[in-house]
């Protein structure tokens, strides 16, 4: 999608960057910041765009969604200023690490190991005391302590979680301590120090933020920063960290936060069916409401597990009516509305379409408005990508340190 800019992107500052996508995103905002649900036709007036949205079957809509080169061939004259940008993010190089024990991989799954060999490639020379954010288990922890041999605090707010990190480090007589501690509520003044490097592996929302705000004010040295799933924060829209990101706020609401997620690659063939008879029947039971209400405008229904989409759509609508305070007549043809819910299905793929094209220029965007955060309190700030899409689709990788 990016043109290539690999030497460009040594040249541009952190500031010209976020300046290029902020101006890009404002200039295609009606193609992005809107709810696909919420309509009932392409919102978009060119003929010409429609007309080739319109001709696509659907197995073309999956390949130019997950193909960034069939993206710029069909998109290209719709968005030139899109497809002109330049490549902001430099591939991480590799170092060769001698191969884990076999022990120290158990329990790990497949791409949950290869993320966290690749930040293993990427870490510092600089040897100081680690502090995992958000640690889970503490796998990436835990392996940081055998390859680096330094000492690892592991913070972590499930206890039985702890518990189980704690196990396995001393079964292995790894240098890894564990802390139960919510890292959005709990004070950490006695755990973060300046001689510190903090490490966050796909930390959500709020929590890589926190792990941001705190490693500034307790001057922690060295940063490195996989964040993930930026809609989970505390307010309805995002708060720009920067001040750079606050005098260009681009006004992100919880539902443009989501776009930015919603490439996935891991899910597996089950996951990915449950996955799309959700969509449809979220679209068919709307159709139903917007009969029996006698109001077209959509109304968003709470998320509900996966597993409601493994019976039938009566149950579902049955459940979904009881939200909207709704009564389902008793002769409703499901069939009628399955049909509707796939046309307006279709609708809504082309409109994704259109608006996945923004999905990294947005990530781009909330990661620079941190990485200028960091700048703007001292650390030399860099933007990478830690490893291929397929491993994981959240592939940024933030690193900082703090100067002199």
């Amino acid at each position: 999608m990016w043109q290539n800019g690999g030497q460009l992107f040594m040249q541009i500052s952190l500031s010209q960057q976020f300046g290029q996508l902020t101006a890009v995103l404002q200039q295609y905002r009606q193609y992005w910041q809107l709810l696909p649900f919420a309509c009932d036709a392409l919102p978009w007036p060119e003929q010409r765009l429609q007309q080739c949205l319109q001709v696509l079957d659907e197995q073309q809509l999956k390949h130019i969604d997950n193909s960034s080169e069939l993206q710029q061939q069909v998109f290209a004259p719709f968005f030139p200023a899109l497809f002109a940008l330049p490549q902001f993010t430099r591939s991480a190089p590799e170092r060769t690490l001698a191969p884990l024990p076999f022990w120290l991989e158990n329990g790990i799954g497949g791409r949950k190991l290869q993320q966290i060999d690749a930040v293993c490639q990427q870490w510092p020379e600089q040897m100081l005391p680690v502090v995992e954010w958000c640690a889970g288990k503490g796998h990436l922890g835990r392996i940081l302590a055998h390859r680096f041999t330094a000492p690892v605090t592991s913070i972590e707010w499930q206890a039985a979680l702890c518990r189980q990190g704690e196990e396995l480090a001393g079964k292995y007589k790894l240098a890894q301590q564990f802390i139960c501690a919510d890292v959005l509520n709990d004070s950490l003044q006695q755990v973060l120090q300046p001689q510190q490097q903090l490490v966050a592996l796909h930390a959500c929302g709020q929590l890589h933020i926190s792990m941001l705000q705190q490693a500034v004010q307790a001057g922690c040295q060295q940063l490195l920063l996989v964040p993930c799933c930026y809609h989970l924060i505390p307010q309805p829209c995002y708060q720009p960290m920067s001040a750079m990101g606050t005098a260009q706020d681009l006004k992100l609401a919880k539902d443009d936060l989501k776009l930015v997620v919603q490439g996935q690659v891991t899910a597996g063939g089950r996951i990915e069916k449950l996955r799309g008879t959700e969509v449809l029947w979220r679209l068919a039971y709307d159709e139903l409401r917007a009969d029996l209400s006698s109001q077209r405008v959509y109304r968003p229904l709470a998320s509900v597990g996966k597993h409601w989409f493994s019976g039938d759509f009566a149950g579902f609508a049955h459940w979904a009516a009881a939200q909207h305070q709704l009564t389902l007549p008793v002769n409703t043809d499901w069939t009628h509305y399955l049909q509707r819910g796939a046309r307006r299905l279709q609708l809504v793929q082309r409109i994704e379409l259109v608006r996945h094209l923004f999905r990294r220029p947005l990530e781009l965007w909330l990661m620079l408005d941190k990485a200028l955060y960091l700048q703007q309190h001292g650390y030399e700030v860099h933007l990478t990508q830690l490893c291929d899409y397929h491993i994981t689709p959240r592939n940024l990788l933030l690193s900082a340190i703090k100067q002199s």
